[in-house]
Parts: C-alpha cells; sequence; structure tokens
C-alpha cells in the first residue's frame, strides 16, 4: 500500500468525493499527502510606461504564498493524515514527476472532471499517467458535482 501519495492540484477547488477518496486511501495505508500546486513561471510585471511594477522573483515569492495558503484550506479536508504542500514552477507535467521523485512518492492521484478533458491526449493527466514511473490513480467527480471542475 503506497506511504507517500503525491496530489496534483490546480488553483480551483477539488470536488469532495476526490478529496473523500484520497484521504480514506491515505488513512486506510496510513499514508503521508503531499499537495502539489504547479504554476506557470512568471514575468517581470512593468506598468503601462514599461516600468517594473514586480520582478520575476517577487512575483514568484506572492505565487507561493498565495499557493500555499489555498493548499492548506484543501488540508483540512484530510483531517487525521499528515498534509505536506509543495509549490513549483514550470510546465506542469515535468513538475509533477519532479515532485514525484523528490518526494519519493509511490501513487500519484490526480482529480479528473465528470467531462474527462483533463484526459484530452496530451493532456496533463494524459501524460503524467504515460510518463510516470509509479502508479497513476485518476479519481472522477461524482454526477452531484460535476460542475465543480
Amino acid at each position: 500500500m503506497a506511504k507517500r501519495i503525491l496530489v496534483p492540484l490546480r488553483q480551483i477547488e477539488p470536488a469532495d468525493s476526490f478529496l473523500s477518496a484520497v484521504g480514506d486511501l491515505a488513512r486506510g495505508a496510513g499514508a503521508t499527502v503531499r499537495l502539489l500546486h504547479v504554476a506557470r513561471m512568471p514575468d517581470n510585471l512593468v506598468n503601462d510606461e514599461g516600468r517594473v511594477v514586480a520582478y520575476a522573483d517577487q512575483e514568484m515569492s506572492r505565487i507561493d504564498a498565495e499557493a500555499r495558503d489555498w493548499l492548506e484550506t484543501i488540508a483540512v479536508a484530510f483531517d487525521g493524515t499528515p498534509v505536506e504542500s509543495a509549490v513549483r514552477f514550470g510546465e506542469p507535467v515535468e513538475e509533477i514527476l519532479a515532485e514525484a521523485h523528490a518526494f519519493g512518492a509511490e501513487l500519484i492521484a490526480l482529480p479528473v472532471g465528470r467531462r474527462p478533458r483533463f484526459l484530452v491526449v496530451g493532456g496533463v493527466s494524459e501524460q503524467v499517467y504515460r510518463r510516470a514511473e509509479i502508479p497513476v490513480a485518476l479519481f472522477g467527480a461524482g454526477r452531484h458535482e460535476a460542475g465543480t471542475h
């Protein structure tokens, strides 16, 4: 049974059924969950006159802090399960796979909406599923949650 579960999330509210299923799996296995958000690499922010308002590293710090705050709100759903969070910058597939390796993940759990747009050929889930060297579990939303993705 997986003792280290990586859960990559986009910065939208995941379905309750997904959080419940992963939480139950983690509690049953005595696993640690690592929530991951991958953000795109920011550029310098410039105003209309071309002056730098915020440098890329400042923007990275802001995005990192916002993402970690958001991940902490998600971690509450894993009551009784050890939860860690991580934020990475770059291409989602590459960063998910890199984090899985760095964390020593034994399972990657991905939420998939009711409409399988996230499983589009070449999409993030499809690429992670094909390229990961560890098992990947895809969790679909229930009918009542179809609008949450």
